[in-house]
């Protein structure tokens, strides 16, 4: 599939395949000599279940495309840049053979990719398997590294992920479930997919901790993705006396789960939808049944860190994406802009841009501060993989509007709170 020529403003209005965007805003003239562009690959969900995951990587791009300008300097040369974008469509299938056309077609200098290990993993096994550096966030890393086969003895050579992982998540979730007075039992919304065969791993993931922390688990077993029925799961909750309610969702799927618990009279008094509850796009929608909602948070304007690239603030980029999009901002939108802070910034320290070798060698020696927080590769928790902060929240209706409240942040107190965790109803 070929790749559309576009301007910042229009390389996302394509068929849903594929965008090329230069840094200087379009093509340039054919020069003599001159020095080979750096072509950045990226796939994201932008169409399909996951697509509110790439809200807001138009605004990312153009903004990186405006900051890089006519080049980006490398060891005294500067280079053109260009995106070149495709499309997953929420589809892990349809993710790797994006990262091969990327790869073969298109022949980019580094891969990207974000928005759920459907997304980031066979798009780094494509990049691992053919020899080409790559930088990934937006999945727990184990979900990502262990999903893919990694080996802590030895790692990657090219892939490179950071991200928070399943412990973190456990603690922040059972941190704000201490905080309410419950009977301690659980239910779990956990689907047949790498994130909810990861969370609910009897080792690695929720069944052990939440057992270790005096609660009782109920799951009814992994679902299917799309359902239209949860009445199973809602009759089990009933029966077991299900207070709270946890799991990793789709938001299709988290629509209907709820809105089918309010239908059969199953109201917990806590309720956590990782994955579809993130976003206030999502929320909104719900009204007053989107009030009390508790989520895990990655990124927020809150958060104290500023971008190495364009010296902005969390607070900063959050403010100018709602100023230029008239969107409210998403967690995904600090983890776009330091996916290529920190591509930019490997490519920027490696030794020659167009070897992909030195690449992946300054990747792994990368020790840079980020609008997400400090990304060394070198510190863990397994090789290629660093780790970010993660709090908690819960989504309190204020005005008519849902607003994303810090109510949880044991395990990271620099991440000031802004608000009370208080049960639903």
């Amino acid at each position: 599939m070929s790749n559309t020529n576009l301007s910042r403003r229009g390389f996302l209005r394509t068929s849903g395949a594929a965008g090329l965007v230069t840094a200087a805003g379009g093509l340039a003239s054919p020069a003599i000599a001159s020095p080979k562009p750096i072509r950045i690959g990226f796939v994201s969900p932008q169409t399909g279940p996951l697509a509110i995951f790439a809200e807001s990587d138009r605004y990312t791009l153009e903004t990186y495309a405006k900051a890089i300008g006519d080049g980006l300097m490398i060891n005294g040369t500067k280079h053109p840049v260009e995106f070149v974008v495709k499309d997953s469509q929420s589809s892990s299938n349809r993710a790797s053979s994006a990262a091969q056309e990327l790869i073969f077609d298109d022949e980019v200098t580094i891969l990207t990719a974000t928005s759920t290990p459907d997304t980031t993993n066979p798009v780094a096994d494509q990049a691992e398997l053919n020899g080409v550096p790559c930088v990934t966030n937006d999945t727990p890393w184990q979900p990502h590294f262990f999903g893919r086969g990694g080996n802590p003895e030895k790692g990657f050579q090219y892939t490179y992920h950071f991200f928070w992982g399943l412990e973190d998540v456990i603690s922040t979730f059972i941190n704000q479930w201490d905080m309410l007075d419950t009977n301690k039992v659980v239910g779990a919304l956990w689907p047949n997919d790498p994130d909810g065969n990861g969370w609910s791993d009897p080792k690695l993931g929720f069944p052990p901790v939440v057992t270790e922390r005096g609660y009782q688990l109920v799951d009814t077993g992994r679902y299917q993705n799309m359902s239209d029925d949860f009445s199973a799961q809602i009759a089990a909750f009933k029966d077991a006396g299900v207070e709270i309610v946890t799991g990793v969702m789709i938001p299709p799927d988290f629509v209907t789960f709820w809105t089918q618990a309010a239908q059969q009279g199953f109201n917990p008094k806590v309720m956590q939808a990782a994955k579809a509850t993130e976003f206030p796009q999502a929320v909104a929608p719900l009204g007053d049944r989107g009030d009390g909602l508790s989520v895990e948070v990655w990124w927020s304007p809150e958060h104290p860190f500023s971008s190495t690239f364009t010296g902005q603030s969390s607070a900063d980029l959050a403010a100018d994406y709602e100023a230029q999009t008239g969107n409210a901002w998403t967690m995904p939108l600090g983890f776009k802009h330091s996916l290529f802070e920190v591509t930019l910034n490997a490519l920027q320290r490696s030794e020659d841009p167009t070897d992909p070798d030195s690449i992946a060698a300054a990747l792994a020696a990368t020790d840079v501060e980020t609008v997400v927080g400090h990304i060394n590769f070198a510190n863990g928790p397994v090789p290629n993989v660093a780790k970010t902060p993660l709090v908690g929240g819960q989504w309190h209706m204020e005005g008519g509007k849902p607003v994303l409240k810090i109510v949880e942040n044991g395990d990271h107190p620099e991440i000031p709170l802004t608000g009370e965790m208080k049960p639903i109803g």
